[in-house]
């Protein structure tokens, strides 16, 4: 695919395109200095493309989108121009293990390629940090005193006096979910900052001046938007100017600025709020006891709020079901919350943590208001969890805020992932953050994925969403999985179809069922890899960033289109936005983002150039409505069968030619 008029207006403005595409071949070509580096280096036209492209942008400061689908090596793409430059640069990942992996993996193998001089720093959210005022004030807490808090702790006591960076990933022993991680990390809210007793040791504030000072900053989405709120915000920045900024997995930005531009309440927000209030009031003489009403008031108000709101189970517009409870229960907790405000704002010279548990009060105060009274400008909703309740204010639109963020920094920004298109047009992501002026650029798959991959529709299903449609799926595909001896994803694009389909198979006895919820997603892998016969059943957290190599896995099941729930009540309030407007809600919302998902879903089968299989798409409405055509030319699987009989012959086929290469 040639690079699109946008792209190659950007690369004059940017100086000689021919001479960069020269001087990158001179890495990246057949006789290039990393097939002569590194053994199994494949030169790729894509990669070349992708990375010419990509330092054209950065010396115009321009703006790229880039979809680079699988097998591109779009890392190398970005990393090569970037340290050829010699900019500072921002490289931001969709994952904290993508970050890592970037870091710890690909980034020192080209540095040591090209002899680079130049300071790398790792920085992550301060959730990962331990935080030494917090660990030191919680240790006695009635939490914590639990066998396995106490293991952990145990193992953060021993690893602690031996850490340089205070990264928690270092210890073995603490899982991402640990509970007593809360305990000893801060927030921004609970943070201290300079006033802190324990500032001079601070890990975050270490990690964070390491980063001011290096020429490329490693990231992860959620720190990159937390960053561009607060500028928006009118806080300052945590992270360093740059010249160049690159979202990796870029797809998922949208998603992410919207939740950080937006504002949240939530039960543990309220209930850490009078956790450390108490806990700060008990440090002064006096102050506990001018507290406590306010605070005896607040618990009572969250308690009788969670007991009315346990019987709204699904997330809804915060307005219906305002209109279905007693304005007092609302009213108890705003009350309780001005209540605590005027006792903190009369304790605030008494200690610098009162006076940040005050800012902490006065902010969810003006959040609950906002939730309450609603905003044009915002989308307010409820979300049930399970241990109380959180009402979000969710930006309707985030284009304006972002490309103000972004006129404010002055970089070239580069945005790629495989799954930026819908039909090969970037329209529906640029116009979410206000990128219609950029440059665009699509690659194709260096795979061969008309001779390895197969598509099946099977005919005759009941209708996708009905309660037969999963039933009678599993029944049909219960033939090919046998034959295959399971190695296959399951996706679903609801929690019930999934747990109906694994009811169903774990009668049948023949596979090893890992499902999603019965253990945390590294752990499912993991035993997907290593047990034979292994079936993976996952809902929408497993359509991405899942990835086995090899004919481990040789089939990928959707279970239907993955439309978004009608009733989600974010995408209802967009829904009604852009009809308002005189859009079409389903042209120009619901189907590009199916369409998207869809084409995650389907990036987990081929991540290898000798991966092979088979896609089955329990939905025939890609053959029967005439949207269908938008999936179906947005995906790289082309060739279709019409029964489970080819199915089975397609995977028999590649699997005798996969042992005729590798012997096994």
């Amino acid at each position: 695919m040639q690079q699109s008029d946008a792209v190659q207006r950007q690369a004059v403005a940017g100086g000689d395109n021919v001479a960069l595409e020269h001087e990158l071949a001179t890495y990246l070509g057949a006789d290039g200095r990393l097939a002569q580096a590194w053994p199994g280096f494949e030169a790729r036209p894509g990669q070349l493309q992708l990375a010419t492209a990509i330092a054209a942008t950065i010396e115009a400061r321009g703006t790229l989108l880039a979809e680079a689908a699988t097998g591109t090596g779009k890392t190398l793409a970005y990393l090569l121009p970037v340290l050829l430059s010699g900019k500072t640069a921002l490289l931001s990942t969709g994952t904290k293990n993508l970050q890592e992996q970037l870091f710890y993996r690909d980034l020192p193998a080209i540095r040591k390629l090209l002899r680079a001089d130049l300071t790398c720093s790792l920085l992550k959210g301060r959730s990962n940090y331990l935080c030494h005022y917090r660990w030191q004030q919680n240790q006695g807490q009635p939490a914590l005193r639990t066998v396995p808090a106490q293991q952990q702790l145990s193992a953060i006591r021993q690893w602690l006096p031996h850490t340089d960076s205070g990264d928690l990933s270092e210890v073995d022993a603490l899982p991402d979910d640990a509970g007593v991680r809360s305990w000893v990390t801060s927030t921004s809210d609970n943070c201290l900052g300079s006033e802190c007793p324990n500032f001079e040791d601070c890990f975050v504030y270490k990690a964070r001046e390491q980063a001011r000072k290096s020429d490329l900053v490693v990231v992860n989405h959620h720190l990159l938007f937390a960053d561009l709120a607060l500028r928006e915000q009118g806080f300052g920045e945590v992270l360093p100017a740059v010249d160049v900024v690159v979202i990796d997995e870029a797809h998922q930005a949208p998603a992410v600025a919207s939740a950080f531009f937006g504002r949240s309440l939530s039960q543990r927000q309220l209930s850490e709020l009078a956790r450390d209030a108490q806990r700060e009031a008990a440090q002064q003489s006096g102050a506990l006891a001018l507290l406590q009403p306010a605070l005896d008031d607040l618990q009572f108000a969250q308690r009788e709020l969670l007991l009315a709101l346990s019987r709204f189970d699904q997330r809804q517009a915060l307005q219906r079901l305002l209109q279905a409870m007693d304005d007092g229960l609302w009213d108890e907790l705003e009350q309780s919350l001005q209540q605590l405000l005027a006792s903190l704002q009369t304790l605030t010279e008494r200690s610098k943590g009162l006076q940040q548990i005050g800012e902490r009060c006065q902010q969810l105060l003006a959040t609950l208001q906002l939730c309450r009274c609603g905003d044009e400008r915002y989308v307010c909703w409820f979300e049930p969890r399970s241990r109380g309740f959180a009402l979000h204010a969710t930006p309707l639109r985030i284009d304006d805020m972002f490309e103000r963020m972004r006129e404010s920094m002055q970089s070239a920004w580069v945005f790629t992932s495989a799954t930026l298109t819908v039909h090969g047009d970037f329209s529906y992501f640029a116009e979410r953050l206000g990128l219609e002026a950029a440059a665009q650029l699509s690659i194709d798959s260096p795979f061969d994925y008309d001779d390895n991959t197969l598509l099946w529709i099977p005919d005759g299903l009941p209708a996708p969403g009905g309660a037969a449609h999963t039933g009678a799926l599993m029944r049909l595909l219960l033939p090919v999985l046998q034959a295959n001896a399971g190695r296959a994803f399951l996706l679903f694009t609801t929690h019930r179809a999934l747990r109906q389909a694994a009811e169903w198979l774990a009668e049948q006895g023949d596979f090893n069922l890992q499902v999603q919820g019965t253990a945390p997603r590294a752990q499912l892998l993991q035993q997907f890899r290593q047990q034979p016969r292994s079936l993976l059943l996952g809902a929408a957290s497993f359509w991405e960033g899942v990835d086995v190599v090899g004919g481990g896995l040789s089939i990928v099941v959707i279970d239907k289109l993955p439309f978004a729930a009608p009733d989600d009540p974010v995408y209802q309030a967009r829904a009604d936005a852009i009809s308002a407007g005189g859009g079409s809600a389903f042209a120009d919302l619901a189907l590009p983002e199916a369409v998207l998902a869809l084409k995650q879903g389907v990036g987990r089968l081929i991540r290898h150039q000798h991966d092979y299989g088979l896609v089955v798409l329990g939905d025939e409405r890609i053959r029967s409505k005439s949207y269908g055509r938008r999936f179906l030319h947005s995906l790289p699987v082309r060739s279709q069968c019409t029964s489970a009989q080819q199915a089975m012959d397609f995977l028999r086929a590649k699997r005798k030619q996969e042992h005729d290469r590798t012997g096994h």
